[in-house]
């Protein structure tokens, strides 16, 4: 990965996730150049929030003419990884499992989930897409097997912390929790929790907000 995001805050690198879908969008358009008050008005924020976050990118774009679409289109995919192809472990394949595994976009953007794990006898040696679900008992095999790099989590929060705990024994670096717990990480191991019902439960606050 590019050595910029070395230095980059992570809000920043939220961001530039962002930004990226909108440049797509408009390289699909046609659209050549961009200024930072146009990215900002997409993204909800200000064109000095914009151009402070570019800013970590190093120097360019032109004054009156604002950025490169495909230039700085080309180094946010560098920034974020997206110039690579990453193997990707499921653990679970219930029904949220199951929908992440036929998230194209996923693909799309160099994410291949290469292994599913799960502890269903009755799914194990079945096939999910063209992957053959594996069982638990064989986790550290699969992993390395499969050259995994990262690891999205999608089973019950009672065995969670356990299999994540294998899977960074067995040196995986860099996890997606979409199971309802907390989970407890060696700091050299990134970590990226996704809540529904967290966001569920923000909305619901600025709804009772707005009824006040």
């Amino acid at each position: 990965m590019n050595s910029f995001t070395n230095r980059i805050p992570d809000a920043a690198v939220r961001r530039f996730s962002l930004y990226l879908r909108y440049l797509e969008d408009f390289e699909r358009s046609g659209i050549r150049n961009v200024a930072s008050g146009v990215l900002a008005e997409r993204g909800g924020t200000t064109a000095a929030q914009v151009r402070k976050d570019l800013s970590f990118l190093g120097s360019f774009g032109k004054r009156g003419l604002g950025y490169s679409v495909a230039e700085l289109t080309g180094v946010l995919r560098g920034v974020l990884g997206l110039d690579s192809v990453w193997r990707v472990a499921l653990l679970g394949a219930g029904r949220i499992g199951t929908a992440l595994f036929r998230y194209e976009p996923f693909r799309a953007r160099g994410f291949h989930i290469t292994t599913v794990i799960d502890n269903d006898p009755g799914k194990i040696g079945t096939r999910l897409g063209d992957v053959t679900i594996r069982g638990e008992h064989e986790l550290e095999s699969a992993l390395q097997d499969d050259r995994t790099d990262l690891v999205i989590v999608a089973v019950p929060a009672a065995v969670a912390q356990a299999l994540v705990d294998r899977v960074v024994a067995a040196g995986i670096r860099a996890v997606l929790n979409y199971a309802p717990t907390q989970l407890r990480l060696p700091g050299d191991v990134a970590l990226r929790n996704v809540s529904m019902m967290v966001e569920l439960e923000s909305l619901s606050h600025a709804l009772a907000r707005l009824r006040r």
